[in-house]
């Protein structure tokens, strides 16, 4: 009994605590903006809708299948659940950002949460350059990595598994939910793998880890990379390859560039 009473005074602390009060004034403005949201949502799905079967369309066109490949079908409803799918992540995609830019910028004016950042001694980041040219460098890479993978990795893998398959006496016939999500699995992996010179460059230039010490967990570095190219990719050694090799190529790269553009300051001994 006492232990449960510890717990509601607790609870009641956390909430009247300035944490708990601006917890409760998101809970508010989350409730106040759940009609807009679904309307965005709305917006981004009907738009989308009637797009999604000339982009099935097209991704399906047999000069950019290998051959003796068709895609099929198997339930009546696949085509039409595959289009709302596709609508309804475009959806959610235009409420995610719509609902982040207007909570940033209502936090930015809100008093509760700049005397909060001035407590912790946050200084809120102003647009200037190095921004920009960090947007645009994740943008780039992010472009890059999809590149790679549509014109490089895609028909790459897509070709070696119907070899393959074909050798062995199979017919080629893909699910059309498996080839798309496929197709979107590779672009996904390399555009985020793609975001690891960046990655590795904020580190570096934020003073949160020495450049000796990253070196020093190279190996340690490169096997999350296989590990995060064995979750994205395939399950086969070719795609994991293709998929991790570029994000070991472009963290090597990022630590020469940061080795000739920046002289690191030893700490004191």
């Amino acid at each position: 009994m006492a232990g449960a009473e510890r717990l509601v005074s607790a609870v009641d602390e956390l909430l009247d605590s300035p944490g708990g009060e601006m917890l409760s004034q998101f809970r508010t403005h989350l409730r106040s903006r759940v009609k807009m949201l679904a309307l965005v949502f709305a917006i981004g799905f009907v738009a989308t809708f009637p797009l999604t079967r000339t982009f099935i369309a097209w991704l399906i066109e047999p000069q950019r299948l290998p051959s003796d490949v068709e895609i099929i079908v198997i339930t009546p409803v696949e085509f039409i659940l595959l289009q709302v799918r596709l609508a309804a992540h475009v959806g959610l995609m235009c409420m995610v950002v719509v609902f982040l830019s207007e909570g940033s910028w209502k936090a930015s004016k809100h008093f509760a949460v700049r005397q909060r950042l001035a407590e912790l001694d946050f200084k809120t980041p102003r647009p200037n350059m190095t921004m920009l040219m960090t947007f645009v460098s994740a943008l780039t890479l992010m472009v890059a990595g999809i590149y790679y993978s549509w014109n490089w990795l895609t028909p790459m893998l897509l070709e070696y598994l119907t070899t393959d398959a074909q050798s062995a006496g199979l017919s080629t016939e893909w699910r059309l939910t498996s080839y798309i999500g496929f197709i979107a699995n590779l672009a996904l992996a390399s555009a985020v793998g793609f975001q690891a010179p960046l990655v590795t460059l904020a580190v570096l230039r934020l003073g949160l880890v020495r450049r000796a010490t990253v070196r020093s967990y190279r190996r340690h570095i490169w096997f999350s990379a296989f590990i995060l190219g064995a979750f994205l990719s395939p399950p086969d050694p070719l795609s994991l390859f293709l998929v991790a090799m570029p994000v070991v190529i472009l963290f090597e790269i990022a630590i020469v560039i940061d080795a000739i553009t920046r002289k690191e300051v030893l700490p004191s001994e």
